[in-house]
This record gives structure tokens, C-alpha cells and sequence, in this order.
């Protein structure tokens, strides 16, 4: 053998004892961050199949699991009787998620490219990307109709949050049967006090559809107010019906939203309160959660709403009842964006 193919022999060996040497300490390291996050007294969570499929076996929570670990940011899911439980996490990561009829919209990030940027991927019910979409900015706001057949999301294009008034945002409605994106609810016509109307400075944010596949709520933001806004999707038109009323929740049977509400005198930064608006008779209720939320609201059920505050890792998930009553408790801790599925 000559002097040279030793020197290459020797290298290679070299180098195979180093990847062996970086794959036993990452694995190390995995392992100690699952006991770490265990002795810390966070959920006990192991890798396993997360489904979407509305199958039997009872209701479940599907969320982006918050815990510090291995499985920090990846879709994770817990029975809904048990939702403090262990978790199985997907391996599967989205920064703002939600699903329905076995249909999910992942927000995450995309490095893929020069740059750092985001996409939307459509989920099938095993969690396998369908499609994607690039976005124009920061994930915010997702949501699927209640029959699988339409998305939404909304990103910050400019900005990062909805406290002050001065930042910029993009909603986007895909059809899942079709694939037409409606990139913009800006380039629906808009009818304010029974009038058509443009500005410059008009912004949407937060859709909640309807049980019809054509129906939706939003807010739009212009002249520095907001607006519920009623939409038509085959129409392509949005009718303001209300004032201050941001990231409406249609109830299960349609005839309420839960929406946060800016109530004067409160601090800038935190000026929101839940209320649950009737649809038919218009009359708003406050619900017992005083705390500031800056979350779109989902629905477990008929009677209640879940929602995220901040927690030691991030957020952690309440829950309160939607007519005004009892006492908001915590739902989950280290959690976000549920869904609630079966």
C-alpha cells in the first residue's frame, strides 16, 4: 500500500470515528433533554402516528405541542378527556395549525430557500403534505371550515402585532376541493354601510367560515377601526355589520361568534376582553376571562371556547364557558392552536 492510500485510509477513519462520535452525543443529548423535560415536571411525550381522520375511538386534541425538548413545535395530539395526558408528537412542525373533516393547515417555516421564509401546507389526514403555499409573512391566524373543504390563514406582512396600528396583514382562502387561492380578501369587493368601498389602508384578519362552505367572518381594519365583516366566497364580496370586533369564532350551530374586544381604559398592550356576540338579536356578552387575549378562539363544543395565554414555555391553552358564566381554568399547559377532533 502506497504512502499516499494510507494517508487516505487513515483520513477516512478519521473522519467515520467523528460522525460516530457526533451521532452518539446528539442521541445522548436527545435522550437527556426527554428526561430533563420529564423530571421538570413537563407531559411525558414519545413519537407516534397523530392522525386527523375523524375516526372512533373518541374526541381528541391535535396542537402544536409548546414543551421544551425534542419535540418542541411539532403537531402533537392527547385524548380530549385527558388533555394534561401524555403526548405523541408527529414530527411534524407548524407554527400556527388547525383541521377539521380530516383536513389540517400547517403555518411553518420554510428553509428551503437563500432565505428563511414561510409556507402553508395542506395536511391530509395522516399529515402528509397535500400542497404548499408560499407566504408573504409572519403565520398569525389559520383555520379550516367544519367540512374540510376550505383554509385560511392570515400573516403579518408588515408588523408582528395586532396591539398597536401600524402593521400590515395578508388572509388568504384556499379551496381544498379546487385548489383556487384567493391570495387577498383584499380583492373582494367590500360593502361598508351599504356602500362599495376602498382605502388604501384596509386589512384582514381572522376568518371563521360557516357550515355552508361559502359563508365567513373576518375582521377588517380601516381608517383605525375594525370591523366584522360578513363574506361570500362565491360572490367575492365582505358586508361590514359591526364595529370592534376582532378574530370572530362561529359557534358549532353558527348562531354565535366569540370575538376579543379592545375596552377603553385598558393598557395598550393588552387592551382585549373575549365577548360572545348573538348573531340574530345582536347583543354582546362578556365572558369571565378578565385576562387580555390575543388569540382567535376555538370551539370544544356547543358551551365552551379554548384559548392561549402566556405560559413558562411559550403559551399554555384555557378554557371558559362561551354564555358569560363560571370561571375560566387551564386546559393544557405548553400548548397552541388546538383542534378538536372526533
Amino acid at each position: 500500500m502506497t504512502l499516499q492510500r494510507r494517508i487516505l485510509v487513515l483520513a477516512a477513519f478519521v473522519v467515520l470515528l467523528a460522525a460516530v462520535a457526533v451521532y452518539s452525543f446528539l442521541r445522548a443529548s436527545s435522550r437527556a433533554d426527554e428526561k430533563n423535560q420529564t423530571q421538570a415536571g413537563g407531559p411525558q411525550i414519545t413519537r407516534g402516528a397523530v392522525s386527523l381522520a375523524p375516526a372512533g375511538g373518541g374526541r381528541r386534541i391535535v396542537f402544536r405541542n409548546m414543551a421544551w425538548g425534542p419535540h418542541r413545535d411539532e403537531l402533537a395530539t392527547v385524548p380530549a378527556a385527558a388533555p394534561e395526558g401524555a403526548r405523541t408528537a408527529s414530527g411534524v412542525s407548524c407554527l400556527r395549525f388547525h383541521a377539521a373533516a380530516g383536513a389540517g393547515i400547517c403555518l411553518q417555516a420554510d428553509k428551503s430557500g437563500i432565505q428563511d421564509g414561510y409556507r402553508a401546507v395542506v395536511l391530509d389526514a395522516g399529515l402528509k403534505e397535500v400542497s404548499a403555499h408560499a407566504l408573504a409573512g409572519i403565520p398569525t391566524r389559520a383555520r379550516v371550515s367544519p367540512g374540510g373543504h376550505l383554509a385560511a390563514w392570515t400573516v403579518f406582512v408588515g408588523g408582528d402585532s395586532y396591539a398597536g396600528t401600524n402593521f400590515s396583514t395578508r388572509t388568504s382562502v384556499l379551496d381544498l376541493r379546487t385548489g383556487r387561492l384567493d391570495a387577498s380578501l383584499e380583492d373582494f369587493t367590500i360593502l361598508k354601510d351599504g356602500k362599495p368601498y376602498r382605502s388604501a389602508d384596509v386589512n384582514f384578519w381572522g376568518v371563521t367560515f360557516a357550515a355552508d362552505e361559502r359563508t365567513f367572518y373576518a375582521t377588517l381594519a380601516t381608517g383605525g377601526r375594525t370591523h366584522l365583516v360578513r363574506g361570500d366566497l362565491a360572490g367575492r364580496t365582505v358586508t361590514t355589520l359591526r364595529e370592534n370586533v376582532e378574530c370572530p369564532s362561529l359557534s358549532p350551530d353558527g348562531t354565535r361568534l366569540v370575538f376579543k374586544k379592545r375596552v377603553p381604559d385598558l393598557p395598550a398592550e393588552a387592551p382585549w376582553r373575549l365577548y360572545a356576540l348573538d348573531l340574530a338579536s345582536g347583543a354582546e356578552t362578556p365572558l369571565a376571562e378578565e385576562r387580555s387575549v390575543d388569540d382567535q378562539v376555538v370551539w370544544t363544543d356547543a358551551r365552551t371556547v379554548v384559548y392561549s395565554l402566556p405560559g413558562d414555555f411559550g403559551a399554555d391553552l384555557y378554557a371558559v364557558p362561551a354564555d358569560g358564566s363560571g370561571a375560566p381554568a387551564r386546559l393544557m399547559a405548553s400548548a397552541l392552536a388546538p383542534a378538536f377532533l372526533g
